[in-house]
């Protein structure tokens, strides 16, 4: 019976931490603002129109990123890379980073697990293999507490919550949560 309780108090605590709730589908929100960007879900709204080419998009941060790539040329994320791979000619902005890269063409990977005795590249990667022996999933969601094992699992799990899709394709304008669904759809055109 107490632990009946307990559930209900919980449940009640998560219904008033997200007061406002989607009626399409029942989705709850902390913020009206999420609710609001979440709503373009259902009705296909984009109210961030480029003007320089008329193409719409339902959030600000798609327009931004759309009017950097296409209409200036902007790579954002790009800086000066002074040391270039002399087997593909990628450039990386420091050494370390050439050195790591050149391991895809080596084949070498010095960093071994001690449990099953898989090998990485990186020490960065065996890090994080090694959460699978450990069950660690340091990086939690704040809406609902999952835990994940990467960073990049969070931030696609967390466009549940939000409702964003920042995918979309450049012929009909639909939007996706993941790159792979975008991919995927762009080969039905």
């Amino acid at each position: 019976q107490s632990s009946e309780l307990g559930l209900r108090e919980q449940l009640q605590d998560g219904e008033e931490k997200k007061p406002h709730k989607c009626s399409e589908c029942g989705k709850s929100f902390r913020w009206r603002s999420n609710l609001l960007e979440h709503s373009r879900i259902h009705t296909g709204e984009k109210p961030y129109k480029c003007g320089e080419c008329g193409q719409s998009f339902s959030w600000s941060s798609q327009l931004l990123l759309h009017q950097r790539r296409i209409h200036t040329g902007e790579r954002p994320y790009e800086v000066q890379q002074p040391f270039p791979c002399p087997e593909c000619g990628m450039s990386f902005k420091e050494n370390s980073a050439l050195v790591r890269h050149r391991r895809t063409h080596s084949g070498e990977r010095p960093y071994e697990c001690g449990q099953c005795k898989n090998s990485f590249p990186t020490s960065s990667l065996l890090a994080e293999h090694q959460r699978i022996h450990t069950g660690e999933k340091p990086f939690g969601c704040p809406d609902c507490g999952r835990g994940f094992r990467q960073k990049s699992s969070l931030v696609k799990h967390r466009r549940i919550h939000t409702g964003e899709r920042p995918y979309v394709c450049g012929r009909c304008g639909k939007s996706f949560t993941q790159s792979s669904n975008l991919f995927a759809h762009q080969r039905s055109h």
